[in-house]
């Protein structure tokens, strides 16, 4: 009676491990058929957007208004067909990917991909708003330059620079800003440059302008 007893229990197990196996098996093909389709229309879409901004030309505009140089000083050759290509490519590789999680029931996986799927939009914004911060900070760095040069004054190139700074400066806070950068951190960096500059000027007229301060004290009195 043990012996039939523990037979039965092998037996049953046994089944119950070949019911779900079959079970799964309907899930486990469909998600495969999802994912080698994902694949098919990522990969073709993909190149299809890269011949079509190819055949815009958008590098040529990029390298008029002057950006490839800082793809240059990065080590980066820019090809934006190739970049918006890959972005398309792996946006809905991810896509499909978070389609088959959710028949295979991997629901963890699902939230995860889920979040980034949502969060690539924010990317993209942020690094088209420092793209429109360089072309735009590179428009008013001619433009003051040659304002300020026509005007007779000193420290054009300076002025232009500081011009430039400011604006790709502005949209880099405002791109990290798109990112979700928590605001608090945002402010504590900006409140330390402003301090470190108070302290270092602080510093410097203390320690280079002590006789001049010791005059004007004695002239007070």
């Amino acid at each position: 009676m043990v012996v039939q007893s523990w037979t039965d229990v092998i037996v049953s197990s046994l089944q119950n491990v070949w019911l779900g196996v079959f079970g799964f098996l309907p899930s486990l093909i469909g998600a495969l058929i999802v994912l080698i389709i994902g694949l098919i229309v990522a990969a073709g879409l993909g190149s299809l957007v890269r011949k079509i901004v190819d055949v815009v030309k958008l590098d040529v505009l990029l390298r008029r208004i002057g950006v490839e140089v800082y793809f240059e000083r990065a080590g980066i050759k820019m090809d934006a067909g190739k970049f918006l290509g890959g972005l398309i490519y792996w946006f809905l590789v991810i896509v499909f990917i978070l389609a088959a999680s959710d028949i295979l029931g991997l629901w963890g996986l699902s939230n995860f991909l889920r979040e980034v799927v949502v969060y690539m939009p924010n990317v993209i914004i942020a690094v088209l708003v420092v793209l429109a911060a360089v072309v735009v900070g590179n428009f008013l760095r001619s433009l003051v330059k040659a304002s300020v040069s026509a005007a007779r004054l000193h420290a054009s190139k300076f002025l232009a620079t500081l011009t430039w700074w400011v604006v790709v400066i502005f949209g880099v806070l405002a791109a990290l800003m798109q990112l979700g950068v928590a605001g608090v951190l945002l402010n504590t960096i900006v409140t330390g440059i402003i301090a470190m500059v108070a302290i270092a000027g602080g510093i410097a007229f203390g320690l280079g302008g002590k006789d001049y301060a010791a005059h004007l004290v004695q002239k007070l009195r």
